[in-house]
C-alpha cells in the first residue's frame, strides 16, 4: 500500500468513531439483513452512520435499502457515498455494476485495492459508526478489513441456530480472535417461526446454539431474532424492515439487540 494511500485511510477512520464488523463463517444466515436493519436502526436514532457493503461478489445492500439505482458521485473530498436519510449513508459494489445481474470476477489483490478505495478514497464524513458488512467465511475481503481497521471496535457474529452453522460460527469466532479484535457478541438469527395464527413459535432450525456458542466461547450474547416472513417482504421491496415492524417480535428483537451493541461498545471505549 502507498503511503499517500495509508494516509487517506488514517484520516478518515480518525472521522469515526466506532467500527464494527458483522461477519458469519456461512451464507445464508440473514448477515446482509441483519447489517442494513443494524444501520438504519442507529441512525434513526440520530447517529451519523456508515455503511460498507464488503461483499464484493454478492452485493445486496443497495437492494434491501431501496437505493440500488442511485450512484456515488465524486467531489473535491472524494467519492460521495450514497445517502439512505439524512443519518445513514452507504457504499457497495453495487452502485458500480454496469446491470444487477453483471458478475464480479475479480482476484485477491484487486478486491484489496477496490476495499481500500471505500474505506479511504469515499468521502464518510464524521460518523458515529462505520457498520462493515463482510461476506461469509474468511477469505480475501474479511483478510483486507482487518489489515485496513486494524482498530476496530468490534466484531458481530451472525448464526442460525443449526448445528451445522454453529460449526462455522466457532471458525468465525476463532478468526476474530486471531485478527485482534474485540467481539461484541453473538446473534441467533431465524431463530423460531411465529405462527401467523396461533401466534406460537416453531423451532425449524432448532433453537438455544448462538447462546451456546457464547457460553463456550465467553462472549456475550445479544439476542435471537425470530422469521418474520415481512423481512423477506420489505428486503424485495427495497426498505428497512423496522421501518413499519418495530413493533413486531423481530422487530423488538432488533431494538433490544441494538441496545444491547450501544452499551457494549460505550463501555468498551
Amino acid at each position: 500500500m502507498q503511503k499517500n494511500d495509508n494516509e487517506k485511510i488514517t484520516q478518515n477512520l480518525k472521522k469515526i468513531k466506532y467500527k464494527l464488523i458483522v461477519l458469519s463463517g456461512k451464507g445464508g444466515v440473514g448477515k446482509s439483513t441483519v447489517s442494513a436493519n443494524l444501520a438504519y436502526a442507529l441512525s434513526t436514532k440520530g447517529y451519523n452512520v456508515g455503511l460498507l457493503d464488503s461483499d464484493l461478489h454478492g452485493p445486496t445492500i443497495p437492494k434491501m435499502l431501496g437505493v440500488e439505482n442511485k450512484k456515488p458521485l465524486p467531489s473535491r473530498e472524494g467519492i460521495n457515498p450514497v445517502v439512505v436519510n439524512p443519518h445513514l449513508k452507504v457504499m457497495s459494489t453495487g452502485f458500480l455494476l454496469s446491470e444487477n445481474d453483471s458478475p464480479v470476477i475479480w482476484r485477491g489483490p484487486l478486491k484489496m485495492g477496490v476495499i481500500k478505495q471505500f474505506i479511504g478514497e469515499v468521502n464518510w464524513g464524521t460518523l458515529d459508526y462505520l457498520i462493515v458488512d463482510l461476506p461469509p467465511g474468511t477469505g480475501d475481503e474479511p483478510l483486507s478489513i482487518s489489515q485496513l481497521i486494524p482498530n476496530s471496535d468490534g466484531a458481530i457474529i451472525v448464526t442460525t441456530p443449526q448445528d451445522v452453522a454453529l460449526v462455522s460460527v466457532r471458525k468465525s469466532i476463532n478468526f476474530v480472535k486471531k485478527m485482534g479484535y474485540p467481539i461484541v457478541g453473538i446473534i441467533e438469527n431465524m431463530s423460531g417461526f411465529i405462527c401467523p395464527h396461533c401466534n406460537k413459535s416453531i423451532d425449524i432450525f432448532k433453537e438455544g446454539g448462538g447462546l451456546k456458542a457464547s457460553k463456550d466461547f465467553k462472549v456475550p450474547f445479544l439476542g435471537k431474532i425470530p422469521i418474520d416472513p415481512s423481512i423477506v417482504k420489505t428486503g424485495d421491496l427495497g426498505e428497512p424492515y423496522l421501518i413499519k415492524n418495530n413493533g413486531t417480535k423481530a422487530g423488538k428483537a432488533f431494538e433490544k439487540i441494538v441496545m444491547k451493541i450501544e452499551q457494549i461498545v460505550n463501555t468498551k471505549r
